[in-house]
């Protein structure tokens, strides 16, 4: 039986790792300095929530098989320091994940949007097969427990691949360390300011992942995108390249259709040019492992978005209220576009909240020029205290306003007066679109949106 530790086990794709290994038969230990919901009663449930919060270099034993170390923990952990000492194998997530499926057929997710859509749709249709499979996703998707799974008999694994580091001693990419089969890249769009300075040193991150298909291997990436076609040229003759744009589609009474080759409509349940490039590409990979085209419409169909993407929350006669994981600039441009697009006659006011890393940095904040142009009224929020949380300089709203380069922009850092100003709109023929990474600092989401759809 395995014997493996993970520190820093609290974080969000960790504690499901946990959850797997535990799952797959493993014997499971944890640490975290803090655990917060709901890792804390998912581990709880399962019997492997640490005794005790903090680090204890006690619990780094010799009989144990592997270390599995989060980005959560800092360099000098003494829990990992200890493992270093007795000479462990450590892993960072990717690693272990590699390790596990080292005899699997990898298909690995890349790009700085689309990701989660894109690997959701492609599980989504696999499971609607009843292929057999393993993954590795970066979000909670509808109708899977866990964000891993790890199993013995399952010829393929689906992996989100992050470009973002994959260990505190691991300053690598994740995505390199999976060494895929068969890869797609998304899109680039420069992000994670705070270890890629600069957009060469970002792009130059998806080069190596190109360079990595090997021999045999499948590269498939959009094709429209500026930046991937830089770094997806065919440069070997050995690598099939497939490029992909949005998938043929017509929009009739706030629906869109698929259109196929046959000139046959699929309804579908999401919408977007971002969503149908994520179609695309998720149909491409489906076509590598045997889906065939009429098998991957029907299934496709019945797909429901990945959770906070692109999120319905509440549909009335006359408007509609959806939140959205978005906060970088591609990812805010294809969002509001997308809610805009499907339903031209309503006025639109979108809504964003600035509180990663990059989007609060007032180096990157330029990005953001001309991507909220799509929304009728266009809401900026952040917290001042986030940015001294982040060890960030302060921010002024102008600052934020002359950066999104849209004089009518209305930027706010008090919670209570963006709930005022929204509860002060007209919502009437009008649609409102929230997209975050966070809270908006504790906005009553449920109450706002029964106020808009009436």
């Amino acid at each position: 039986m395995e014997n493996i530790h993970l520190i820093a086990v609290g974080g969000s794709i960790m504690h499901n790792l946990a959850l797997a290994l535990h799952r797959r038969g493993a014997h499971v230990t944890g640490s975290d300095d803090e655990i917060f919901e709901p890792a804390r009663a998912r581990l709880a449930a399962a019997g492997l929530l640490p005794p005790s919060e903090g680090w204890d270099a006690a619990r780094i034993t010799p009989d144990l098989s592997a270390v599995i170390v989060g980005m959560h923990a800092r360099p000098d952990n003494p829990e990992l320091a200890r493992a270093q000492e007795l000479g462990l194998k450590i892993y960072s997530f990717p690693e272990y994940i590699y390790e596990a499926s080292k005899d699997k057929q990898r298909v690995v997710i890349g790009g700085s949007h689309g990701k989660t859509s894109i690997t959701a749709l492609i599980l989504h249709v696999l499971r609607f097969h009843g292929r057999k499979f393993d993954y590795a996703v970066g979000a909670q998707l509808a109708g899977f427990d866990l964000m891993v799974q790890l199993t013995d008999d399952a010829p393929i694994i689906i992996i989100e691949g992050d470009e973002y580091l994959s260990s505190p001693i691991d300053r690598r990419p994740k995505f390199h360390l999976y060494q895929h089969h068969i890869g797609v890249i998304s899109g680039i769009s420069w992000d994670h300011i705070n270890v890629f300075p600069t957009e060469e040193i970002y792009r130059e991150q998806f080069e190596i992942f190109a360079r990595q298909t090997p021999k045999a291997g499948v590269l498939i990436y959009d094709r429209d995108d500026e930046q991937t076609q830089l770094v997806a040229v065919p440069t070997s003759p050995d690598v099939r390249y497939v490029g992909y744009g949005p998938h043929e589609n017509i929009i009739r009474d706030g629906q869109t259709f698929l259109v196929t080759k046959k000139d046959e409509e699929v309804p579908i349940q999401i919408f977007g040019e971002h969503n149908l490039r994520n179609i695309s590409a998720a149909k491409e990979v489906c076509k590598q492992l045997g889906i065939k085209g009429k098998d991957f419409y029907k299934a496709v169909a019945t797909f429901k978005g990945a959770a906070r993407r692109l999120e319905l929350v509440q549909a009335g006669a006359t408007s509609v209220v959806y939140k959205d994981f978005a906060h970088a600039p591609s990812k805010l441009r294809a969002t509001a576009r997308a809610l805009k697009q499907q339903f031209p006659a309503r006025r639109l006011v979108a809504c964003l909240e600035l509180h990663t890393f990059s989007s609060l940095n007032p180096a990157f904040l330029p990005q953001y020029a001309h991507c909220f142009d799509a929304p009728d009224v266009a809401v900026v929020y952040f917290n001042p205290h986030v940015l001294e949380h982040k060890r960030l300089p302060p921010l002024a709203p102008e600052q934020v306003a002359a950066a999104f380069a849209r004089p009518d922009l209305r930027v706010f850092t008090d919670s209570r007066a963006l709930a005022a100003f929204l509860h002060e709109q007209q919502w009437a023929n009008a649609n409102l679109l929230l997209m975050t990474s966070g809270t908006f600092d504790g906005l009553d989401l449920p109450a706002l949106a029964a106020e808009v759809v009436g």
